[in-house]
């Protein structure tokens, strides 16, 4: 399965830190040497203040309780740098903690406002506030995600200097503590602003654009509304797709599981099939290869076949993981419903082979999809148990489904006309700040 693994591409666009819940996730997958894999894990964490995470894993890899002395060294370093930084912010953390300051954040949220008040009252300086930032930053680094979360979201409301860099930061820290409904507030933060920004060149924006595709990745397949948001962001919103299309045609994979696990599918349906086949010869999966076998070849052996695929890219996909049943359960569904559309009569037990199932499961599921799916409905289909087969009745045109189509249509040419109209306004603007991980240092 390394041949569908998409970790390595994942990881070009997330901040290390989010790199190895991933890495975790592939350990005992027996798709990588386990060796390998932890060694990864050391040369990533040595750009990091983590140095007991280090040689933690140090310890496994090499089956001992020694560790290298630059370790050694670095852990007195971090631990030096740390109590420097805690005594450059005391006066600031006293400041913050006061009754006094506590009061005052109730009569306003005003950044400027509240600077002034600890600058009048505590004596704060912006170079305090600036070491409030540094500090976050390091408990970031030391893997501290809570810590640095709070104080992320202190400094950007007293200063805008590195906000965008503290966004990052502060989107990054909620991730990793799977708090998803602020990481959800903070994706809607982060976005309005890329996409409010006027002055950045269109290359700067498709940068932006790719890497807060994958961070949203987590959230995405995460939060309760996330797969909605997901289709919302990628299939209505021009810019966004064409970000995938440009830079990173592998999320394709999470769109198209997306789309098939997604109540609203079957409007989506047709602009995803026209997207896999725009990008197909960059990118191509068993999950992209289901619906072009579906919907483009309707060949039912190769989406059977594929179907059996996915089952195994599914189970060994960070994200993905979860929506396994989800996915089985839509896709043979989708075949069943194609299939009905061809044909007038059917048998069970040939259907059942192509949904990979055994006659009886076949009969009973196709039977409660009649009493339960409305398209089903208007398919007007019967099960004839003497002889085994699935009798359809007269398919009426939906004209409603026509119609909402339609609109979706124009919607997006609209869309498509108004990025582009923006993109030649705005390609000569001075270039906007690195996301948060590069202004880091992170390659």
């Amino acid at each position: 399965m390394a041949e569908y693994d998409l970790t390595s591409k994942v990881g070009q666009y997330l901040d290390r830190h989010l790199v190895f819940p991933l890495i975790e996730f592939l350990s005992g997958k027996e798709i990588y040497d386990e060796n390998e894999l932890l060694q990864g894990k050391i040369d990533m964490l040595q750009n990091t203040n983590m140095v007991d995470f280090a040689m933690d894993e140090h310890k496994k890899l090499n089956k001992t309780e020694v560790v290298p002395e630059a370790m050694t060294k670095k852990r007195e370093v971090v631990v030096m740098n740390l109590k420097d930084l805690l005594v450059k912010i005391e006066t600031i953390t006293v400041a913050l903690e006061s009754e006094d300051f506590k009061n005052f954040t109730l009569t306003t949220r005003d950044g400027r406002a509240l600077f002034e008040y600890l600058k009048t009252n505590f004596g704060i300086t912006r170079e305090m506030v600036d070491d409030l930032y540094n500090y976050a930053k390091f408990q970031y680094e030391c893997g501290n995600y809570q810590e640095a979360s709070e104080y992320l979201y202190i400094y950007k409301v007293l200063d805008e200097k590195n906000g965008m860099s503290a966004q990052w930061g502060k989107l990054a820290s909620e991730i990793l503590l799977q708090n998803w409904d602020a990481a959800l507030e903070d994706f809607k933060r982060l976005k309005e602003v890329i996409d409010g920004d006027s002055f950045s060149s269109p290359l700067k924006l498709l940068q932006q654009r790719t890497w807060l595709i994958h961070w949203s990745l987590f959230i995405f397949f995460n939060h309760p509304e996330g797969r909605d948001k997901l289709l919302e962001m990628f299939l209505n919103q021009a810019q966004y797709l064409n970000a995938v299309q440009t830079t990173c045609p592998h999320i394709l994979r999470y769109l198209t599981t997306a789309v098939i696990t997604s109540e609203k599918r079957r409007q989506l349906l047709k602009d995803l099939v026209k997207v896999i086949q725009q990008e197909s010869y960059t990118y191509r999966d068993p999950i992209t290869e289901f619906i072009e076998c579906l919907y483009v070849n309707i060949d039912f052996d190769g989406a059977q076949k594929k179907l059996r695929e996915c089952e195994q890219v599914l189970v060994n996909d960070f994200f993905l993981v979860a929506c396994r049943d989800d996915f089985i359960e839509n896709a043979r569904l989708f075949i069943f419903e194609t299939f009905c559309r061809i044909h007038q009569c059917i048998s069970i037990s040939m259907l059942a082979e192509k949904l990979n199932m055994t006659p009886d499961e076949a009969e009973k599921w196709i039977a409660n999809l009649i009493r339960n799916d409305k398209q089903l409905k208007q398919l007007d289909a019967k099960i004839d148990s003497k002889e085994g087969h699935v009798i359809m009745g007269t398919q009426a045109a939906d004209v409603q489904q026509q119609v909402i189509e339609k609109t979706n249509s124009v919607l997006q040419k609209s869309q498509n006309l108004v990025w582009s109209m923006e993109k030649k306004l705005h390609s000569n603007r001075p270039a906007m700040q690195e996301p948060f991980s590069m202004m880091w240092g992170y390659d």
